[in-house]
């Protein structure tokens, strides 16, 4: 399938675009940490072994996810996962001896869970039919977008209920209408915190999130390097390319840094726009994912290839940084999603010009 995103109607949103005033670094890095540092809602009052800090209680009674309620309790034994970001949350909180199975990666797993997710089942190079997961008898089904609980795939989320299965989506690929407006990393700590709390282990998942503001503190500490960068998001597909818009993850890591998206007035996360489009905001910077049904190789290929594109700031001067397609969706890769991109904004500006 080559456009997870649009199939599960992440373009669509009805947040209106944000305009972002210019203004210096230092107020634009305090702003990015407060952004994305704050506490994440669902914590615990657990203190981690790690230096975890202390934050709000969740609410009891169960947890609200797209409109559906997920009983917290009791925890799952028998749990399979039908997207690499879902994978990546359970193996980052060391569940992997509750999974009974995963399905659908997107690139490499990180090199961190590649031994546990070893030890995991693969149900489905993509998504298993209702009836491979059925036969699996799972007690728990997680995904990252809503097009695991197609018909075709483990079918709707209410039949699973009926069959005594619960089952979560990350808040970011429900389904439209039921998504948050604007991806914010308080909203992917909140996913990790909710996981954390049905499995049992919130003590571990705020550890996880205070590991991973620490981590983006550490990013940020020395500047924005974006600071006056027009940068382009191309996510996939060459014949109209799909980019990150206003409200979106990429939206969400390139403010981190400071940098200016050069489609942030379209509305929702990601769109289809025109090469003209592109031509005409000459960007400095190009992102471009790396994805296995769209790999970074092929829509540079097409790039190189485009009399119109070569001439573009930013594949005439070669100013294109290269991320994995899971560190650039909402989940515990993308910290280090914006840490790879504000690495590879300082090796541009450190770089000899052309």
């Amino acid at each position: 399938m080559v456009r997870r995103r649009a199939r599960d109607g992440v373009g669509a949103s009805t947040a209106r675009p944000v305009r972002r005033a210019a203004t210096r670094a230092p107020a634009l890095l305090s702003a990015a940490l407060l952004a994305a540092c704050g506490a994440a809602g669902g914590a615990t009052t657990e203190t981690g072994s790690v230096g975890a800090s202390v934050t709000a209680a969740p609410a009891a009674g169960p947890i609200d996810d797209c409109g559906v309620e997920v009983a917290p309790a009791p925890a799952p034994a028998r749990a399979v996962t039908l997207n690499q970001g879902a994978t990546e949350v359970m193996l980052a909180l060391g569940l992997q001896r509750r999974m009974i199975g995963t399905a659908y990666l997107d690139d490499r797993v990180a090199p961190a869970f590649a031994s546990a997710y070893a030890s995991v089942p693969v149900l489905a190079k993509e998504y298993p039919s209702r009836e491979v997961l059925l036969s699996h008898r799972p007690d728990f089904v997680y995904a990252s977008f809503a097009s695991a609980f197609e018909p075709e795939a483990a079918g709707p989320r209410r039949a699973l209920a009926a069959a005594g299965i619960r089952s979560y989506v990350s808040p970011f690929g429900c389904p439209p209408g039921a998504r948050p407006a604007r991806v914010t990393l308080d909203g992917v700590f909140a996913e990790v915190a909710d996981i954390g709390r049905v499995f049992g282990v919130s003590r571990r998942a705020q550890a996880l999130i205070d590991a991973q503001r620490a981590e983006l503190r550490q990013t940020l500490a020395a500047g924005l390097p974006g600071i006056g960068l027009k940068v382009l998001w191309w996510d996939s597909e060459t014949k109209a390319p799909f980019v990150g818009t206003c409200c979106g993850a990429p939206a969400m890591m390139l403010a981190a840094v400071g940098a200016r998206n050069v489609f942030s007035d379209v509305a929702g996360s990601w769109a289809n726009v025109s090469w003209e489009r592109v031509v005409a905001a000459d960007p400095d910077v190009v992102v471009v994912v790396d994805a296995s049904w769209d790999t970074a190789d092929a829509k540079l290929r097409y790039a190189r290839e485009s009399a119109a594109l070569k001439r573009l700031t930013a594949f005439r001067a070669g100013r294109v940084i290269q991320l994995p397609f899971s560190d650039t969706t909402p989940g515990v890769r993308v910290v280090a999603g914006i840490r790879q991109l504000a690495d590879g904004l300082r090796r541009l500006a450190a770089a000899p010009p052309p």
